[in-house]
């Protein structure tokens, strides 16, 4: 038995603890249940359930939500196109989230599945310094998928395209002799 401040009453009745809290205009409440003898606490229980319910509510807060972020493909998908998804990919994997790369076959395109490999492997390749393999590439029905989740080891700077500017050797006027 613990009382409000965390003193410890000791081992007593059921009867005797019920009367005690009441004493104290409190409610008892049992925390630990499995324990011999249980653990029961003197408590407000209105203040102890708003005091739950708010610890939850920070944890809620900090937790972060990974979400599952898809990009679509055709067999033919121009170079442009691929490197504009491919950015949107990297900036993806930078937040956190997963990313499932499909790559849907239309009519006879299903007999091209060598290019849609092709496309997945050219993928992964330019995203392989912020990712890794969360499911290797298969196939569902008429397309090709591959899930690739953000690999916390590897966090390069947000801007990872851009290269880096060579530095130039600054130009000195030329002086004139007097």
């Amino acid at each position: 038995m613990i009382d409000q401040h965390g003193l410890q009453l000791g081992v007593m009745t059921p009867a005797n603890a019920v009367a005690m809290a009441r004493e104290r205009a409190a409610d008892l409440v049992e925390i630990v249940p499995n324990a011999v003898p249980p653990v029961c606490k003197i408590i407000d229980f209105g203040k102890f359930k708003y005091e739950l319910a708010k610890k939850d509510k920070i944890q809620k807060k900090h937790q972060h939500v990974s979400l599952l972020k898809e990009l679509r493909f055709h067999p033919n998908t121009d170079t442009h196109d691929f490197d504009f998804k491919s950015r949107h990919a990297r900036q993806f994997l930078m937040e956190g989230h997963k990313v499932k790369a499909t790559v849907v076959f239309k009519g006879r395109e299903i007999t091209y599945k060598g290019k849609g490999e092709a496309l997945l492997a050219r993928l992964l390749e330019r995203l392989t310094e912020v990712c890794k393999v969360d499911q290797p590439s298969h196939m569902e029905g008429r397309s090709m998928i591959i899930i690739l989740a953000p690999d916390r080891k590897k966090k390069p700077d947000a801007k990872g395209d851009e290269k880096p500017e060579e530095s130039k050797p600054e130009s000195k006027p030329e002086s004139t002799p007097q």
